[in-house]
């Protein structure tokens, strides 16, 4: 299989990853079928072999002198370091070896290497900004001073775009260390203990030698992966490692023509999971040039809301459509159903914790171990929870840039946003937004059919006009004009009134297409990104009113209004609905909703509005739920209406007369 990727003019390649599980195994030297649970047991003793390995090269090189001599990029001798962190590695002699009486071979050697070097790059950026915390430290931590900002950010690498919650939580953890010890530590290595050492096989690191990956030939959904595992925990000899193959049903995301490399493996639950890295061409993204944009504005109750905006050859910027709404309302009370489970859980295990003490044979021992296995299950459902909506919220996000033609997507840049003043209610459900997943998968999805994704900065969005600029006045309702509130937004200057969110995607689209030519690429995520807002150009990012659309006949009265017949019902109330047997309802015109319905026909209930978060008080049973709709019966979102109205059905039907 060749590795090289065919590219065709506007094309790039790009490298994704999908998740595969291996189901059984065929070891080759005797042609036994091995379980998954076999295999995933075989599995398992050689990734114990890695991460121990793994484990003791990190914790002898987690300083900082040897995470600067590796982040350097330069050997004892002023050669440049390879990419890869295995070789790396080599390079500066770090090497490593199992335990006594255990034989490996090089490639496992290599994937602990790999591990561990990659832990250690990583934890570069962390060790510079402990650094530059620490090299600053404010007299007052809890609130630095406006000059103290602008030192800290000077002393931070990059610090003029880390977002300033980051800073503020490294503040909080170094003071918390020095409550603890009285003094400020020393570095982000006594400040953090060794990170822990996941139980996998990096098989990129690894060559012919040790893993193989081939497709099928005549089936392009199956691929076969050949590996050598250990047959028993303690390997003593070559011969105790043995070539398993393993069949591999490709999911159906890997295109046919994609180039597949060597997997991540973990077993876990007695299963094998396989994480399928592929490469394959998509259309290449520009970061300017665009004419037709998608601006994303995020909420709480109204997790997204978006809409499409044209930028015309005279410079003004108009609205396509009303836009849409995507609200999850019902999962994110669910999601705070389970936060508030999970703590009581957490207290609960904690006291049983405090109770035990050192007592090895303590009565709630068994209990604890209960409470241990609870916790995991909840915070499962949680991660699979937050996964769900992520995918469902950043699938819609695309699709409605797919269908409105748009090249680009702009998300208002909230890394830095902060409750403040607004009770632990708010703060909770913000820091429960899962706004950096859906990010991500909304740069995932984006990418496969190129188109782009930038973040703009997000001052002032939800608060100037998006017709004039000028600061909008937030009241409760349309209807209630004189009520304090913020989700309806009317301009007392240009006469614009709407939606809140309605506007700040308005804004966000106007702000990105006048700013895409200060659109820059981030050289550590490779993310484009509008960095600050220019005056000159701010002026220009207003969105010009549609025309009002006036009748071309003159419909005035010249003369007495002719009499007309009575007309009969038409066609589709002729026969009115029999009443209902009893209940409050009577008739009904044909065609309507039903009369014999007494609740609600999808997944709601009283507490289930769009702005309740709290724990309903006579429990959550959706009738979606309970007949198996499950998760989108709880997310809503409004359908692309855009230039195009939609076709009517009835202008050759003729008269009902």
């Amino acid at each position: 299989m060749g590795r090289k990727l065919p590219l065709a003019v506007g094309e790039t390649s790009r490298t994704a990853c999908a998740r595969g599980l291996l189901r059984r195994g065929m070891e080759e030297r005797t042609g036994e079928l091995l379980s998954a649970a076999v295999l995933a047991e075989r599995v398992g003793w050689a990734a114990d072999l890695v991460s121990g390995m793994a484990a003791s090269l990190l914790a002898a090189r987690w300083n900082t002198i040897d995470v600067d001599i590796l982040a350097s990029g330069e050997d004892a001798g002023g050669r440049k370091l390879p990419p890869n962190a295995w070789m790396a590695l080599r390079r500066l002699g770090w090497t490593v070896s199992p335990a006594e009486g255990i034989r490996v071979n090089d490639r496992i050697v290599r994937m602990a290497q790999e591990q561990a070097g990659r832990t250690l790059r990583s934890a570069k950026w962390g060790a510079d900004l402990t650094a530059g915390v620490l090299a600053t430290w404010p007299v007052d931590p809890v609130n630095r001073t406006s000059e103290e900002w602008d030192v800290v950010r000077e002393a931070v690498p990059g610090g003029r775009y880390v977002p300033s919650s980051v800073i503020k939580g490294r503040t909080r953890q170094i003071a918390a260390f020095e409550r603890q010890c009285g003094r400020l530590p020393a570095d982000v290595f006594e400040l953090e203990a060794g990170p822990r050492v996941a139980r996998m096989l990096l098989l990129s690191a690894c060559d012919g030698q040790q893993a193989t990956l081939e497709r099928h030939e005549t089936i392009p959904g199956r691929a076969l992966l050949r590996l050598q595992l250990p047959a028993r925990p303690d390997p003593r000899s070559y011969k105790d490692w043995t070539w398993v193959a393993c069949p591999i049903a490709l999911p159906p995301t890997i295109p046919a023509g994609a180039v597949l490399h060597l997997p991540t493996l973990r077993a876990t639950g007695g299963q094998v999971r396989a994480d399928l890295a592929y490469t394959h061409a998509v259309p290449r993204a520009a970061r300017a040039g665009h004419t037709v944009a998608l601006g994303v504005d995020w909420g709480l109750n109204t997790l997204l809301s978006a809409g499409a905006a044209r930028l015309h050859d005279d410079g003004r910027i108009t609205a396509l459509g009303a836009g849409g709404m995507f609200r999850a309302a019902g999962v994110l009370a669910q999601q705070h159903r389970l936060r508030r489970h999970s703590e009581y859980l957490h207290a609960k295990a904690d006291h049983y914790q405090r109770l035990i003490n050192t007592d090895r044979h303590h009565a709630l021992i068994g209990k604890h171990a209960v409470l241990a296995g609870e916790i995991s299950a909840v915070s499962a459902r949680r991660s699979n929870l937050d996964g769900a909506l992520a995918w469902a919220a950043a699938r819609w996000a695309v699709d409605q840039a797919i269908t409105a033609g748009a090249s680009v997507i702009y998300l208002e840049d909230l890394r830095s946003m902060e409750a403040r003043g607004m009770g632990c209610t708010m703060n909770t459900r913000m820091s429960q937004a899962v706004r950096g997943q859906i990010t991500d998968r909304i740069r995932h999805l984006a990418a496969e059919v190129g188109i782009a994704v930038a973040t703009v900065p997000a001052r002032h969005t939800s608060k100037h006009c998006p017709q004039c600029l000028t600061p909008l006045r937030h009241r409760k309702a349309p209807d209630r004009p004189t009520t304090p509130g913020w989700k309806w937004a009317f301009c007392h200057s240009c006469g614009w009134q709407g939606d809140r969110d309605m506007g700040a995607w308005k804004r966000i689209a106007a702000r990105g297409l006048t700013h895409q030519g200060k659109t820059v690429t981030d050289r550590t995520t490779g993310a484009m990104v509008i960095r600050s807002v220019i005056d000159t150009l701010e002026a220009k990012a207003v969105i010009t009113p549609a025309a009002l659309k006036t009748s071309r006949k003159d419909r005035s009265k010249t003369g007495p209004t002719r009499g007309h017949t009575t007309r009969p019902a038409p066609r589709r109330r002729r026969a009115p609905s029999p009443t209902r047997p009893s209940g409050p309802a009577g008739k009904r015109p044909e065609g309507h909703a039903h009369t014999d319905r007494t609740r609600l026909p999808r997944a709601a209930h009283r507490h289930q509005d769009v702005t309740t978060i709290s724990t309903p008080t006579t429990g959550h049973r959706p009738r979606g739920a309970a007949l198996g709709a499950g998760f989108h019966l709880h997310a809503h979102a409004t359908p692309p209406r855009w230039t195009d109205p939609p076709p009517d059905t009835t202008f050759d039907m003729g008269s009902l007369s």
